[in-house]
């Protein structure tokens, strides 16, 4: 399981004494253990796909967090953001081109906006950007 991995991806941080892993690793492991907790009250499961819906909102924060800094003119903090991304985006599956989410709405029958995004989410909801599932779809109309 995903979780399993960065875990010991941040066993190993710790011992290389890497604090920008060990940094980020930590946020990620305390959204899951919050979104267990959560399913737990539940009766739900957690599972990989949820992991990467959280690794993708994290690299997303970050992004916007680097953005900041970069507009704040500190460099440094900005860098360091963007090797967190690096760290986490190695978990994150193939992402789908805009060729590859064509080919797949041109195949449904139904090509209304609902109909669509719902396969999508269904389907391939860590696999590909719900806003590029979306532009692609009006471009198609």
């Amino acid at each position: 399981m995903l979780k399993d991995d960065i875990k010991k991806a941040n066993i190993s941080a710790l011992k290389e004494k890497n604090q920008t892993a060990r940094t980020i690793y930590s946020i990620v492991l305390n959204k899951i253990m919050l979104l267990e907790i959560q399913y737990r009250e539940n009766n739900k499961e957690l599972i990989d796909e949820d992991i990467i819906l959280i690794l993708q909102k994290t690299i997303k924060e970050l992004e916007e967090e680097k953005e900041n800094n970069v507009k704040a003119n500190r460099v440094d903090e900005a860098n360091e953001l963007e090797k967190q991304k690096e760290i986490l985006e190695v978990y994150l599956p193939k992402m789908l081109s805009k060729d590859e989410i064509k080919d797949i709405i041109l195949k449904l029958d139904d090509k209304s906006i609902g109909s669509v995004m719902k396969f999508f989410k269904a389907n391939y909801n860590a696999k590909c950007d719900m806003r590029l599932v979306q532009d692609v779809l009006k471009s198609l109309n």
